[in-house]
C-alpha cells in the first residue's frame, strides 16, 4: 500500500497515501484496537458542523485568513455530506475526552483543505489542524458540544417523528376499537369488563408522554460547552467566538442552541446526557410494555388469548409449518432492553467527571446516540409493520366475557360482595357461567341480568 510520512509532536508516522487523516489519527488507530466500533456518524457530522462555523467566525473576527477558511469550510461541508465517512476509523473506546476523534476531524479537514489549495494531501500546510481548524477550541469543549448537537438533531429529526407516527396510529386504533368490549386483566388474571379501545388509548397516552419527556430534556441539551476550551475559562479563545459559532449552528439546524451559562459545569460533568439517557430508558420501558401487551393479546392463534390479530410477516419456525410469530413486538422488546443497558453505561459515564473534565465522553456519546436511533427505528417498525395492521377478534372478546368469573363484580351493588363471591365460587366449581348461576339463584330477571353483566338489552 502506498504511504506518506506525517509528523506530530512525538515524531514521524507512516500514513496511507490516500488517507485524509494524519499522524495523531494513526496513533489512535494503533493504540485503541478495543471494539472495532467507530464513533457514531451523526456525531462526526455534528463535529464537522462545529469546525465549519468555527472557521467562518474566526474569519469574521480576523483571526484566520479568508483563503484558508474557504478551503476549511468546503472540506467541512464534504464531511457533513458524508463524503468522507470512511476517514473516521478511531475506536469508540479511546481517550476519555474524545481528543483522538477531535484530532481525526482536524486532520481530515486540514488535509482535504490543503488538497483543495495545493492538490497535495498534506496535513499541516498551508492549513494546520491545530492552528487553523481547531482555532479557539479544545477537545474538552468541542466534544461535549458535538454530543449535544448530534443528540438534539436525532431527537428532532428521527425520534420525535417516529413517536408522533406511533401515537397517531394508536389513537386511531383506540377510536376504531372503542365499541368492542373485552375482559380486562390484572395480575395476569381475569378482571372486569373494559373496552379494547380504552386499552389502546392507554398505549397512545404512554407514547404521548414519551414525546413530552423527550421534549423536556432538550432545554438542557441545547446548552453547548463551546468557548470553555481546556478547563472552562476560555483560554486562547476570542471572547466573541463561542456566542457567534453557537448562533450560526442554531440558524443552520433550526434548533435553539445557546452557549452554556457555566462552562465548568458543561465540561466537568455531562448531566444533560445522563438525563437524556434516562429519558430514553423510560421511553424504552413504555415501548416494551406496549409491545408485550400486543403480543400477549394476539397470542394463539387458537390456544392463547387471541383477542387481536397481528399482520403475518414471515414464517415463524424452522420445524413447525404454519407457525407465525409476533416478530416486530419481539424486536421492539429487544431494542428496548438494549436501551436500558445503554442507560446503565451512560450513568456510569456520568460519574466519569473528575475536576474540570468528564473522561468518558466517547462511550456516553455512542450509547446515547444508539439509544435514540434504536427507539426511532423500533417505533417506526412497530407503527408500520404491526400496529397499523392490527385487527380485533370480536368473537373471542365476547366469548371471554361470557366465560369470565370476574363479571360477577357487576352484581356487587345488587347483592353485596359476599353473595357475589359465592356465585363466582359456584360457577368455578361447576364449570358454568356467572349468568347461568345467577339465573338459577334468581338474582335478577333475565333481561335485567344481561344488562347488568354485559350491558345488553333483553
Amino acid at each position: 500500500m502506498p504511504t506518506r510520512e506525517e509528523s506530530d509532536s512525538m515524531g514521524t508516522v507512516v500514513v496511507p497515501e490516500d488517507a485524509y487523516y494524519g499522524a495523531q489519527t494513526c496513533r489512535a488507530i494503533n493504540n485503541f484496537s478495543i471494539s472495532g466500533r467507530r464513533m457514531p456518524i451523526t456525531l462526526i457530522h455534528s463535529l464537522a458542523m462545529i469546525k465549519k462555523h468555527a472557521a467562518l467566525v474566526n474569519a469574521d473576527l480576523k483571526i484566520l485568513d479568508t483563503g484558508l477558511v474557504d478551503a476549511i469550510v468546503r472540506a467541512a461541508d464534504e464531511v457533513m455530506e458524508g463524503r468522507h465517512d470512511d476517514q473516521f476509523p478511531v475506536d469508540i473506546f479511546q481517550t476519555g475526552s474524545g481528543t483522538s476523534t477531535n484530532m481525526n476531524m482536524n486532520e481530515v479537514i486540514a488535509t482535504r483543505a490543503n488538497e483543495i489549495l495545493t492538490n497535495q494531501r498534506k496535513t499541516k500546510s498551508p492549513v494546520h489542524p491545530n492552528d487553523h481548524v481547531n482555532r479557539c477550541q479544545s477537545s474538552n469543549d468541542v466534544m461535549p458540544s458535538a454530543i449535544h448537537i448530534a443528540a438534539m438533531r436525532q431527537i428532532r429529526e428521527t425520534l420525535t417523528p417516529a413517536l408522533c407516527g406511533l401515537f397517531q396510529v394508536l389513537e386511531e386504533k383506540a377510536t376504531a376499537f372503542r365499541h368492542i368490549e373485552k375482559i380486562g386483566r390484572t395480575h395476569l388474571q381475569d378482571a372486569v369488563v373494559m373496552r379494547l379501545g380504552d386499552e389502546f388509548s392507554g398505549y397512545a397516552a404512554q407514547v404521548e408522554l414519551a414525546l413530552s419527556r423527550a421534549g423536556d430534556c432538550q432545554s438542557r441539551l441545547c446548552r453547548l460547552a463551546l468557548g470553555g476550551t481546556a478547563v472552562g475559562n476560555g483560554l486562547n479563545a476570542h471572547d466573541a467566538f463561542a456566542g457567534r459559532v453557537v448562533s450560526q449552528i442554531a440558524a443552520t439546524t433550526g434548533i435553539d442552541f445557546v452557549e452554556t451559562a457555566n462552562h465548568f459545569e458543561a465540561q466537568g460533568a455531562c448531566d444533560a446526557v445522563v438525563e437524556a439517557g434516562g429519558v430514553m430508558k423510560t421511553i424504552a420501558v413504555s415501548m416494551i410494555k406496549i409491545a408485550n401487551d400486543i403480543r400477549w393479546l394476539a397470542s394463539g392463534p387458537r390456544c392463547g388469548l387471541g383477542e387481536i390479530n397481528l399482520p403475518a410477516l414471515q414464517p415463524g419456525s424452522s420445524i413447525m409449518p404454519g407457525k407465525v410469530n409476533p416478530v416486530i413486538p419481539e424486536a421492539v422488546i429487544q431494542a428496548g432492553a438494549q436501551v436500558i443497558g445503554n442507560d446503565a453505561a451512560i450513568t456510569a459515564g456520568g460519574q466519569g467527571g473528575f475536576f474540570e473534565l468528564n473522561t468518558m465522553l466517547p462511550m456516553v456519546a455512542d450509547n446515547l446516540l444508539q439509544s435514540i436511533s434504536l427507539l426511532s427505528n423500533a417505533a417506526q417498525a412497530l407503527t408500520e409493520k404491526c400496529v397499523k395492521g392490527i385487527t380485533p377478534n370480536e368473537t373471542i372478546c365476547a366469548g371471554n366475557i361470557e366465560k369470565s368469573l370476574a363479571i360477577v363484580t357487576n352484581l356487587v351493588p345488587y347483592i353485596g360482595y359476599d353473595k357475589a363471591a359465592d356465585i363466582a365460587r359456584q360457577a368455578h366449581d361447576q364449570g358454568r357461567t356467572i349468568e347461568d348461576v345467577a339465573l338459577e339463584n334468581n338474582i335478577l330477571p333475565a333481561g335485567e341480568l344481561k344488562q347488568v353483566l354485559y350491558g345488553e338489552e333483553e
